[in-house]
């Protein structure tokens, strides 16, 4: 398994925060996800087999959220 971590830049509460993590979940091979409004972070695993860190970046973008590197 490999884990991400971003920095979500304009998310500021918690319909942000569950859009964010709807993107994430959608994502084929994730296997874990978890979102922290209080530090604007989205934290997850997933099987670097099925998918990898660029297509998460790109569910998350295009839900319509930046995030800082």
């Amino acid at each position: 398994m490999e884990s991400g971590l971003f920095v979500i830049k304009n998310m500021v509460n918690e319909t942000d925060a569950s859009k964010v993590l709807d993107a994430i979940e959608h994502v084929w091979g994730l296997n874990k996800a978890e979102v922290h409004l209080s530090r604007n972070e989205a934290v997850f695993s997933f099987d670097k087999r099925m998918a990898s860190l660029m297509d998460f970046k790109q569910a998350v973008i295009e839900a319509g959220y930046e995030i800082n590197n």
